[in-house]
């Protein structure tokens, strides 16, 4: 059986991104690994992903490497360096970023895309991936994580749909969510903007799928 880790630096990317494997490859095994104090450091530090931080994440990869893990998945869109670097130390397997595979898929649309991230370090980071021929127009959707945290996610979907209803009016022809934890607004997106909305959850399940599967 193919085991997957799972890596997270927020707790709430963890239901979406395992529902998607239990709905779309139910056959897969997890192991979810949490450290959500990467995300509160990063937040809240000045020092941004310095060598420390690094480090900290060539210990996790090397935690699930020795528990028998197939490959790798971040779910934390903040620390692309890092996860960069963990892909370099570990070329036998698949290590993923979670925004990869939605971003290939983006790239291949035309027209402006709009990306919405609720933790302000992604949107630090996320955009330079990127290719440069892709028209990126970006919100923070300020309050929508600070919702979610105190137990309200209508509210943080709400939030996060107006950006996208307004992204929409810009001329923006699909929308992007660019964090895991953001999948669960999916819907209420679509409602709001009547574009497309792309997930990173979706895309890297079925990226990670057709690589091992």
């Amino acid at each position: 059986m193919t085991r997957i880790a799972l890596i997270h630096a927020l707790a709430h990317s963890m239901a979406p991104v395992n529902q998607a494997f239990h709905r779309d490859w139910p056959q897969a095994q997890l192991m979810n690994l949490l450290d959500d104090s990467l995300s509160s450091d990063l937040a809240g530090g000045s020092n941004g992903l310095d060598e420390a931080m690094h480090r900290r994440f060539e210990r996790l990869a090397a935690y699930a490497v020795d528990a028998g893990a197939q490959a790798i998945l971040f779910t934390c869109s903040a620390f692309g360096p890092c996860i960069e670097r963990v892909a370099q130390l570990h070329p036998g397997i698949a290590v993923l970023k979670p925004n990869e595979a939605m971003i290939v898929e983006a790239a291949g649309r035309t027209g402006p895309l709009g990306l919405i991230a609720t933790f302000a370090p992604t949107l630090q980071s996320m955009p330079a991936e990127f290719p440069a021929s892709v028209d990126l127009r970006v919100e923070l959707a300020a309050g929508a994580l600070q919702a979610l945290n105190a137990g309200d996610a209508l509210g943080h979907d709400r939030i996060i749909a107006e950006h996208a209803r307004r992204l929409a009016a810009s001329g923006c022809t699909a929308i992007a969510l660019a964090q895991f934890s953001m999948a669960r607004a999916r819907a209420a997106c679509e409602a709001s903007s009547g574009l497309r909305v792309l997930t990173t959850v979706d895309s890297a399940v079925q990226k990670i799928r057709r690589l091992l599967a």
